[in-house]
Formats: C-alpha cells, sequence, structure tokens
C-alpha cells in the first residue's frame, strides 16, 4: 500500500502529564492498528530507534495504522508504574484513534519489544483486572517478563554461549535492569510489573517472536507456554539467526521478522478464530 503521510507527533493524556506519541497512518482506511512500545531495558530507548520508527514505517507501508509510544523512561525518581501509566493511556488514546479511523475492534493491537513487551503485557493484566478495554490480540518482541529469568532450553542455552559475555544477560544483569525499572520496592513489585509471574488468564491471543541467540528467551518462553496452560491462543517463533534486539537493526533478518508481524496484525482475527 502506497504512504501518503509522514508520521506526525503528538500527545495522549495520561496521570503523570502528557504522553509522546508518533502517529503512522497508511493510505486510505487503515487494515488494522497497533500500538507499538519500543524497548530499551526500562531505561533507554526513544521513538526515532529503529525499533520503534522502522518497524512502524513498515508496518504502514502495510496498511496499519501504528501509534508509537514515547513513555517516560525509568531513572531517579521514575519507576513503576509510571512508565506502565503512560502505556495504558497512550492505548486508550490510540485505540479511540483506530476506532475513529474506521478499524474494526478486535482489529486493534497493543504490542511491545523487550522491556516494552514487559510493559504491553502488564497494560493487559491491569486491564484484564480493572475491566478496561482489552486488546483483542498482542504482539511481544523477544519480551523480559521476569525478574528471576528462568532457565533457557538447551537449544536456546547452546545459542546463547556463542554470544560474548557481556551480551549473554546474566541474572545479575536482569536484577540490575529491574531494581531500576521498579525502584526501592523491588521486592513488593506487584504481578503486573512482572507478568511473567502473574495468573495469566483472560489474556489475549498473543504472538511471541523471540531472537535466537538471546538470554531473555527463557522468559519469553515461559510466558508461551503459561499462556497456553491458560488457554490462550499462542504463536510462538524463533526467529533464527538473531540476537536480542533484532527489531532494532534492519535488515534480512528484520525483514522476515516484520513479515511475521504483518501477517499477525493484519489476520489475526482470523488465526485465532
Amino acid at each position: 500500500m502506497t504512504v501518503t503521510a509522514d508520521p506526525r507527533n503528538d500527545t495522549a493524556p495520561g496521570p503523570h502529564g502528557a504522553v509522546d506519541v508518533r502517529v503512522y497512518e497508511p493510505a486510505g482506511t487503515p487494515a488494522a492498528a497497533l500500538v507499538w512500545v519500543h524497548g530499551g531495558g526500562f531505561a533507554a530507548g526513544d521513538l526515532d530507534m529503529p525499533e520503534s520508527d522502522a518497524v512502524a514505517k513498515r508496518l504502514q507501508e502495510d496498511g496499519v495504522l501504528v501509534v508509537a509510544v514515547g513513555y517516560r523512561l525509568a531513572g531517579p525518581g521514575t519507576h513503576y508504574p509510571v512508565p506502565s501509566d503512560d502505556v495504558l493511556a497512550a492505548w486508550a488514546w490510540g485505540r479511540d484513534l483506530a476506532l475513529a479511523a474506521g478499524v474494526a475492534p478486535d482489529r486493534v493491537q497493543l504490542g511491545g519489544a523487550s522491556a516494552g513487551g514487559n510493559l504491553v503485557a502488564g497494560a493487559v493484566l491491569r486491564l484484564l483486572a480493572d475491566g478496561g478495554d482489552v486488546p483483542r490480540a498482542v504482539f511481544l518482541a523477544y519480551p523480559t517478563l521476569h525478574a528471576v529469568p528462568p532457565q533457557d532450553s538447551p537449544a536456546a542455552a547452546r545459542a546463547v554461549a556463542s554470544l560474548p559475555p557481556e551480551q549473554r544477560w546474566s541474572p545479575a544483569d536482569v536484577a540490575a535492569m529491574y531494581r531500576g525499572f521498579l525502584g526501592p520496592d523491588a521486592g513488593e513489585a506487584p504481578a503486573a510489573a512482572v507478568p511473567g509471574t502473574a495468573d495469566l488468564t483472560g489474556f489475549p491471543p498473543t504472538f511471541v517472536l523471540t531472537s535466537e541467540a538471546d538470554g531473555l528467551r527463557g522468559s519469553a518462553d515461559e510466558f508461551a507456554r503459561r499462556l497456553v496452560l491458560a488457554g490462550t491462543p499462542v504463536l510462538s517463533v524463533c526467529e533464527p539467526g538473531t540476537e536480542h534486539g533484532h527489531l532494532n537493526e534492519p535488515g534480512p533478518r528484520f525483514d522476515a521478522s516484520l513479515r511475521r508481524v504483518a501477517h499477525w496484525v493484519l489476520n489475526a482475527p482470523v488465526l485465532v478464530g
């Protein structure tokens, strides 16, 4: 589909002030919509990084209305639930925008990568608990969902062993990331802040995309397994030849993954029945 509009910056109202969003509108009536949340270890990343911008532009070309979310990053004085609140605010705003543009409710999705995947899963859990507008389907790319990483499968462990030590996401690395996200009350975090430990009853159909050589892959794999046990339809795909964050590096593997993502976003109602 031919793209006719440049991305436009806007804001969504939220409990902590305006939330930055960037809107990618396709030509004509959108076929589907995705509210998209970048990663960056909770403390980094922005709307200009390829994982946000390049992903959104590619989906825009396929007829998807994308709302990318510039949530407040974790740091001194900013911890959970602030980023989660921002994602919830952007979801409500983006969903309304999509419906006004003519997108059917069952074709409006919420998705995120890495730390953004955590924020998305946590937002869904909060919507389920509060009776909010739960997305009909979810997309998670190499998400981190556990403060204590589950054990990798033998295949994942072999792939991770091929990486330099500083790229393996050790348990200490993950613990430090979550301390920065959760702040001084890290030991008392609610389930929505560490979705891998939550009750997943009622979680919507989910596409879980993982990177082959990724120290966080065990978290995504365990979450997908628990979703299946909870009765959620799950599409789980490991992109071969990739490392954590591969949607932040446009190239052949990025292209392969984005074809999968576009197929899911455009066809999830049919794929999951």
